[in-house]
């Protein structure tokens, strides 16, 4: 097994908002809630959820632009939260950021190669030339080409932007690519080549990928594990094969119900739906409003994330028997 690069221990974020459901006037929402993971070198982990589950604010926390209320994330070993300044900035380094959103992460005055070169001028690595050299062959493996370094965003399809979204976070030599819901704007015909490309990198440079999106499909195509997320929880992690084989969370099921698949050995197992995704429970399971398997026990007592056959983790009280 690969040694493992990130090491999240009892990551928590909370947020308050305006109510009377606390002693303080304010209701505290769990955007991440003790969650433990971990990333292995070289590994593509997907996460996915519906939305408003707590992934972004998972990647914002993994990058160390939020801070936990509690908990640690460990890179190499070391908690990033306890990094001094000049540690910090090369964490940064090996931890990029893939967006979602093409059209808006890109700087609309630079041209392509000064938006590729831009981190090696912040982290004061290169000279000019040299970094006009590492920005032109970055866009040359990310299926551009040099003659249109000096073309502006609005100059590019949606699908060359990310490319050049792409280009920029490679330049770094990074570790880590968190790619952030990374073809959602795109059409699916898009969609299929930067999904291609991504995997093709990830050999060429060595990377590990965090892969977070809401479609089943898309992580399908990239994962190797996956890791379910729900109201800011994990409630189901395994490898994609089991994951897709035979899903063992209901909120799994319930995701998976709603994707059209025609992929052979893939188990459909239509379910209906009850509700959309509310407010956390006090007491119980989070996912009892909405499963149609609840039993008196989800009521009373909250499922903890456990080892319920090789390699698949589920936090259900009826795994296995569902």
């Amino acid at each position: 097994m690969s040694q493992i690069l990130v090491d999240i221990q009892k990551l928590r974020k909370t947020f308050s908002m305006g109510g009377s459901f606390s002693i303080s006037g304010q209701r505290l929402i769990h955007a991440v809630n003790d969650v433990d993971l971990q990333i292995f070198q070289t590994e593509t982990l997907g996460l996915v959820g519906e939305s408003g589950c707590g992934k972004s604010t998972l990647s914002r926390l993994i990058t160390a632009l939020e801070r936990p209320t509690s908990g640690s994330v460990f890179f190499e070993g070391k908690n990033i939260y306890l990094y001094s300044k000049e540690e910090l900035k090369k964490y940064r380094r090996n931890v990029q950021l893939v967006f979602q959103d093409p059209y808006s992460s890109l700087n609309p005055r630079r041209s392509a190669q000064s938006i590729i070169a831009e981190p090696l001028v912040i982290h004061r690595m290169g000279n000019k030339n040299e970094r006009r050299g590492m920005a032109l062959e970055l866009m040359e493996k990310v299926g551009l080409t040099a003659q249109q370094a000096h073309r502006y965003p609005h100059e590019f399809s949606g699908g060359q932007r990310q490319r050049i979204g792409i280009a920029r976070a490679l330049v770094l030599r990074p570790q880590l690519i968190i790619a952030d819901e990374p073809v959602s704007a795109l059409d699916v015909s898009i969609q299929a080549q930067i999904l291609n490309l991504l995997k093709s990198l990830k050999y060429d440079f060595g990377l590990t990928y965090l892969f977070v999106s809401h479609d089943l499909n898309v992580i399908r195509h990239m994962a190797d594990r996956i890791a379910v997320m729900y109201l800011g929880k994990i409630v189901e992690l395994a490898p994609q094969e089991k994951i897709y084989a035979n899903p063992s969370h209901p909120y799994t099921r319930l995701l998976l119900s709603a994707v059209p698949s025609f992929v052979p050995g893939v188990k459909k197992s239509f379910i209906p739906v009850k509700g959309e995704a509310g407010m956390e429970n006090e007491k119980g399971c989070n996912f009892q409003n909405r499963c149609v398997y609840k039993k008196e026990i989800c009521a009373q007592q909250e499922p903890l994330l456990r080892e319920i056959e090789n390699k698949r983790f589920c936090s259900c009280h009826l795994a296995g028997a569902i």
